[in-house]
């Protein structure tokens, strides 16, 4: 069998930067540090051609246009390689790696997302542990979708967040299991992959500035700041709930001011604070007026994939009612 072919895209992070007297800067040579790397194993790994960003993302200014540039980079080159790697900062991977997820649909190779806590040169690194790892996924025929690869962990991209700044198991997907875990030898949990389709489905839409804010319920929020958001007129606003999508309810006023943004083409989407669990709307009283107020529950999806996803509806050019519905379809493994 001829040998696998993965294409590396640093796009910049943690992992390509070195400390210099102003801190963490991008590392000038990082390309030839990571190519010494990868061949210093020679033909036990894939072979790999490395595509690196003139300017690198500090992942902290990632916005909708930079998923953009990564997603039609890997369209671009797709012919070209078996599978994918696209090394980017922690802060925001889970959000690039759900954003990726809807535009490359219909997969049939992996596109593998990893990164480290630590930078590559630097004393006790995780970044050649999970770069190798990454490499050796991207290669294999039975990953057919965007995940991320961190720490002896393989997550599907839509299902992670990012769980902790200072340890190095970074991410986790809490309501859906891990799709390998990373020992002496990777042990695919097969069950949990998405399964090869028929054919890709990209979707590579320009993805505009689409105002989508969240609001996140505490204890006796006043009022006027939830007025104050909604007279912004966003596109969509993330409510996030207690529990299984409970908002306040004391105060008939918000639920006046919610249904009336929705009436005028605010799309609201309920989602829990929990970690674990999924959205059920009207469950207890406090939140049956919420389906009233025309509130579509995110289920069990992640903070950041309903944020790509909700960019990704609009710059489809759905409508808000068209968006409502199409939010909690299953597009690519992302809700249950």
């Amino acid at each position: 069998m001829s040998r696998k072919h993965i294409g590396v895209i640093y796009t910049g992070g943690t992992v390509g930067m070195a400390m210099t007297p102003q801190g963490y800067a991008p590392m000038p040579d990082f390309a030839d540090v990571l190519s010494r790397l990868l061949g210093s194993h020679g033909e036990m790994l894939p072979g790999h051609a490395l595509y690196a960003y003139g300017d690198p993302i500090d992942s902290t200014n990632a916005t909708p246009q930079d998923w953009q540039r990564i997603g039609r980079d890997i369209a671009a080159r797709y012919d070209d390689h078996d599978g994918f790697i696209v090394l980017h900062g922690t802060d925001t991977m889970a959000y690039t790696a759900s954003a990726l997820s809807f535009m490359l649909q219909g997969l049939r190779k992996p596109v593998i997302v990893t990164g480290s806590q630590v930078p590559l040169g630097a004393a006790r690194s995780d970044a050649a542990q999970n770069l190798i790892t990454a490499l050796q996924l991207a290669a294999s025929d039975a990953i057919n979708e965007v995940a991320i690869c961190f720490h002896g962990r393989l997550l599907r991209g839509n299902r992670a967040t990012k769980v902790s700044a200072s340890r190095m198991a970074a991410f986790d997907s809490p309501n859906y299991p891990h799709l390998a875990e990373i020992g002496i030898e990777p042990r695919l949990n097969v069950p949990a992959l998405l399964p090869r389709p028929a054919q890709e489905n990209f979707q590579l839409p320009d993805y505009a500035d689409a105002l989508i804010m969240p609001l996140r319920f505490v204890p006796g929020l006043p009022l006027r700041a939830v007025e104050a958001m909604l007279a912004l007129k966003p596109r969509a606003v993330i409510l996030e709930c207690y529990g299984s999508g409970n908002a306040p309810d004391r105060d008939p006023a918000l639920l006046r001011m919610l249904e009336r943004a929705s009436a005028d083409g605010t799309v609201l989407v309920a989602r829990s604070q929990c970690l674990h669990g999924e959205v059920h709307i009207g469950t207890y009283a406090a939140g049956a007026g919420m389906t009233a107020a025309g509130v579509v529950g995110a289920r069990d999806m992640s903070f950041e994939a309903v944020f790509a996803k909700l960019h990704h509806l609009f710059a489809r050019g759905m409508t808000a009612e068209e968006v409502r519905g199409e939010l909690i379809r299953d597009l690519c493994g992302e809700v249950s």
